[in-house]
């Protein structure tokens, strides 16, 4: 059993909580991933880390409640346990090389963004960061990426906060205006990752994409977290939990992607209200 040290909520569909995992957080770095179940019965559901202590040997996990596992998940608090929890799985981050570099992160996906900008200002590149939501109620982690960036771009798409528009609005004028990165590395929504990677296209500038795909096993074996890469006029696929997640944007099958991540939202939808059904009145 893993304890749950601390829970913070973020907004009112996302949650925060730090994992007494010491084996995990001794390894884990930025861009990696665990797989967790709640309890006996659950599923099992990756979610990124989010952030370490070693030396309190927690690990950070960010999450939004969307299906019957999130929901059950978010509303255990501190000092309950969760069945399992496994990782570190993927592979981190490329940051070698890499002195000027653009983060750009969507909702929730901003959760994953984070210690990757940490990071490269632990290694002292200059980062820009730009993350953007659908309003100013879903704002999260603005503070955390004030301090790891040398410039931060706040998005909402309604203007409610911030400047409006989405993320690729400062990502243009900035590439328009002559500024160049040795890498944009975008997480969040599969739409909003492929119109990045349009939009960086015209400049040359590389682009790495963190993909989310179903996942079950963590190893590759049950195949679903199966992707399409393009390279050179031929297709490849590629398994997003152990040759991911993070891809070149470029060779990313994005339509792809988006129909197979839609396969099971209604299933997930009707999970979802399943348990919030069991939770009346408790």
């Amino acid at each position: 059993m893993y304890r749950i040290e601390k829970k913070r909520v973020l907004n009112p569909s996302v949650v925060e909580m730090e994992i007494n995992a010491p084996l995990v957080a001794r390894k884990a770095r930025p861009g990696q991933f665990i797989i967790l179940r709640v309890d006996e019965e659950g599923e099992r559901i990756p979610l990124t880390v989010a952030g370490t202590d070693k030396e309190k040997g927690v690990v950070k996990i960010i999450f939004q409640i969307v299906g019957a596992t999130t929901e059950k998940l978010g509303r255990l608090n501190a000092g309950d346990s969760i069945r399992d929890f496994v990782g570190p799985l993927g592979v981190p981050t490329h940051t070698d090389g890499i002195k000027k570099v653009c983060i750009v992160g969507g909702g929730v996906g901003c959760a994953i963004a984070m210690p990757v900008a940490q990071e490269f200002k632990r290694l002292g590149a200059d980062v820009t960061s730009i993350i953007g939501f659908r309003n100013k109620e879903l704002v999260i982690l603005e503070d955390e990426f004030s301090e790891c960036s040398d410039r931060l771009f706040v998005m909402t798409d309604d203007g409610s906060y911030a400047r409006h528009g989405n993320v690729t609005v400062p990502l243009k004028e900035m590439l328009e205006a002559g500024e160049r990165f040795d890498m944009i590395i975008t997480i969040g929504p599969l739409i909003m990752m492929k119109f990045v990677t349009l939009t960086a296209k015209p400049f040359g500038v590389p682009v790495t994409v963190s993909m989310n795909p179903i996942m079950i096993d963590g190893t590759g074996m049950c195949g679903g977290c199966r992707l399409s890469l393009v390279r050179d006029g031929k297709r490849v696929t590629k398994f997003a939990c152990v040759d991911g997640p993070d891809f070149n944007g470029y060779e990313v099958d994005f339509d792809e992607a988006i129909s197979r991540g839609r396969m099971y939202f209604d299933f997930e939808r009707r999970a979802h209200e399943e348990v919030c059904n069991l939770f009346k009145g408790v």
